[in-house]
């Protein structure tokens, strides 16, 4: 059995665009994007937009990926993921076919392959004791020993992902999501700069879901000169997922406060129930989570739909790192900010050996906020 999966070609002298069937539609969003960010660099900006691979399925459930066209010589950026999706391919599924695909690339040599995996779903196996395995190191060994050269990812789960791999065999960026998240909330605040900055000041927390949690939004209350919130989270070690209980750890009052809860996934959703709960007694003016991967697992966006509807929290903004064509419909409140254009943007730094800080470090809140104000 032969399945069609799209092949996405943008081609230069140097470089093309693959996608496993898990990761297509984000793939063309990018792909829509790239010839605007490319426009200042004329050398890049002719394309096939494209052409096809194979998944061959044999019978007993193997597979094997054909490539119908040349890549001898171009640096290959591979979009893939192994969570949710459009196809309903389950993680070992996109795994084998990721794997695949970096074969069958590497054996038409390919000069270079940059893997871009926007959530890396096995980023939270990161830890070792004495008896468990650690996905991540698997996962990323596996990427690298078939012959990936430079691997990215959005927002990973701990700052320790970043020293699983040796540099010397294989890039590897951890890409902050913080700008796209820092931009849709000076987006969602009106008025002038100066009342925009008073108001923020007087009137926000950032909050932290657990300790793990309070780096990134401690750069959200720096950056927007707020206070910051840090629960401290019990867990029952005999029970997966199952939260004992919470303590808040604030300098100030939460009552009357404008509340943004900022983590990088939600996953079964124990975590902000729980958390949610507890701050239902602070009499906050309003409570807003903020997301960066939608996991949404088990009874997750069951339990976030009947919150909502009892009035626990006001807008769940998420990025879609992950598909979100289900969760659209499943909760329908949902925000959603798009990160296909700053993926587009880090494509054109690296095929231009440009620097990446300055596409993912280059957003200043209250430059931004000032800026509008004048225009």
């Amino acid at each position: 059995m032969r399945q069609s999966v799209y092949y996405f070609k943008y081609m230069s002298p140097s470089f093309v665009i693959v996608s496993t069937r898990s990761s297509l539609e984000y793939a063309k969003k990018v792909v829509s994007i790239l010839p605007s960010v490319l426009s200042a660099h004329p050398n890049t900006m002719s394309y096939d937009y494209l052409d096809k691979i194979f998944v061959s399925k044999f019978s007993d459930g193997e597979m094997e990926v054909l490539l119908h066209d040349s890549v001898r010589g171009k640096t290959v950026i591979l979009f893939t993921t192994c969570a949710r999706n459009e196809q309903n391919l389950s993680v070992e599924e996109c795994k084998a076919e990721l794997y695949n695909t970096i074969d069958v690339l590497k054996r038409a040599q390919a000069a270079k392959i940059i893997v871009f995996e926007p959530y890396m779903s096995c980023s939270r196996s990161d830890r070792t004791t004495r008896r468990n395995s650690v996905g991540l190191w698997v996962h990323l060994k596996i990427l690298v020993s078939l012959g990936a050269d430079h691997i990215l990812s959005y927002q990973m789960h701990s700052d320790k992902s970043k020293t699983v791999l040796d540099p010397c065999l294989c890039a590897f960026d951890d890409i902050q999501a913080v700008s796209l998240l820092q931009k849709y909330l000076c987006d969602v605040i009106s008025g002038s700069s100066a009342d925009q900055n008073s108001c923020i000041r007087e009137n926000w927390l950032f909050c932290a879901v657990d300790a793990g949690a309070e780096k990134l939004a401690r750069k959200f209350s720096t950056a927007f000169d707020t206070q910051l919130v840090v629960c401290n989270k019990q867990r029952n070690p005999d029970v997966t997922n199952c939260i004992d209980s919470i303590t808040i750890l604030s300098a100030v009052s939460l009552q009357d406060k404008k509340l943004w809860i900022v983590d990088d996934m939600i996953d079964t959703g124990g975590s902000i129930t729980a958390l949610l709960k507890e701050l239902s007694h602070q009499n906050c003016k309003e409570i807003n989570l903020m997301i960066v991967h939608p996991v949404l697992s088990g009874r997750a966006v069951e339990k976030l739909a009947s919150l909502h509807e009892k009035g626990c929290f006001n807008r769940l903004v998420v990025c879609d790192t992950i598909s979100c064509t289900s969760l659209r419909q499943q909760l329908p409140f949902v925000e959603i900010i798009e990160s296909a254009s700053l993926s587009a943007k880090i494509i054109q730094t690296i095929i231009t050996d440009g620097q990446m800080s300055a596409v993912i470090d280059s957003f200043s809140p209250q430059d931004y906020l000032s800026e509008r104000t004048t225009l």
